[in-house]
């Protein structure tokens, strides 16, 4: 008697893809690298977009944030932590980088109107405490697990449905509201209760 094997195959390891694939960028793969753009290159638009509100400079920051990354892959240790996060963490520098220049520009300009056309803007929502506040909800995404990160930064910076979500990364429907649910939750607990831009 022939007994059927009890061994089934592997589940597909979302973990592990993505080890390997942080590894192979860290080891200059370029097949790595155009897969991590195709993967997180909406995301680090997104953030960037959402901090410095303008989606031309968002676009100029995502090119410097895979251009520095791939040049600078030696300092990425995939041991210590994803891919996603090392390239958020890039993406938040260069958009505070922009909106300083941009805030000295600004500045700039105001010193040189009279004092009746120097008057800030509420409307346009460039007051420190607006720019400090998309900071804030920065650093807390990227405090998340990363496929919880990559979910609510589509959903509210890229303004896609929980359908569109699943179709475009593959993940099951049911699976992206829970991953939205709880990374709300979570994003709530860490800026100490609700915020007006989370309730997208």
């Amino acid at each position: 008697m022939v007994l059927a094997s009890t061994t089934a195959p592997a589940p597909t390891d979302e973990a592990g893809e993505l080890l390997e694939l942080s590894r192979g960028f860290r080891e200059g793969d370029e097949e790595s690298f155009a897969a991590a753009y195709r993967r997180w290159a909406g995301m680090v638009h997104s953030m960037a977009w959402r901090t410095t509100g303008d989606p031309h400079i968002a676009e100029d920051i995502t090119q410097q944030v895979f251009f520095d990354a791939w040049r600078g892959r030696h300092r990425f240790d995939p041991q210590r932590g994803d891919l996603a996060a090392w390239l958020a963490g890039i993406t938040r520098h260069k958009a505070m980088d922009a909106l300083t220049a941009r805030t000295r520009i600004t500045a700039s300009v105001r010193a040189a109107l009279p004092e009746s056309d120097a008057r800030p803007d509420p409307a346009r929502g460039d007051s420190p405490e607006a720019a400090l506040d998309r900071v804030l909800v920065l650093d807390a995404l990227a405090a998340l697990p990363v496929t919880q990160r990559e979910v609510l930064c589509l959903a509210f910076y890229g303004g896609l449905t929980h359908v569109r979500i699943a179709e475009w990364t593959g993940i099951p429907l049911g699976t992206v509201k829970s991953h939205v649910r709880r990374g709300l939750l979570s994003l709530r607990r860490g800026l100490g209760g609700p915020r007006g831009c989370l309730e997208g």
